[in-house]
């Protein structure tokens, strides 16, 4: 079973950073793809970050130019940094990860991670 653990939320002022962290554990197989969502009170979840399979991530418009996929395979986490904080960012923050390419829908998610954004 794939486990994933997020780090590295907090509080932050308008136009600070943070770079959260997502530790892959527990499946001893590439995943297929992986990728950050957000979800904030009373919205819909939504896709922040998804390393597409050819190796360049894509990104929600509301996030472009600020916020940065990266993977360390070495460590085996997917990380996402975060710059230019709006309130808007404010959210719970989900990584997650498919299996394989037939998968339908993400197999697996982490507990979150809060973000809080003040202006």
């Amino acid at each position: 079973q794939v486990q994933l653990r997020e780090s590295g939320g907090g509080s932050v002022q308008t136009g600070g950073s943070l770079r959260l962290s997502c530790a892959v554990s527990g499946y001893p197989y590439s995943l297929y793809r992986m990728a950050w969502f957000r979800q904030a009170p009373g919205k819909e979840r939504e896709a922040v970050a998804i390393g597409e399979g050819d190796g360049t991530p894509s990104y929600a418009d509301s996030v472009k130019g600020r916020f940065t996929l990266s993977k360390d395979f070495a460590k085996n986490t997917l990380y996402l940094q975060m710059n230019s904080l709006k309130p808007e960012d404010t959210a719970m923050y989900y990584c997650a990860a498919k299996r394989s390419w037939a998968s339908r829908s993400y197999d697996d998610w982490g507990q979150g991670t809060q973000v809080t954004v003040s202006s």
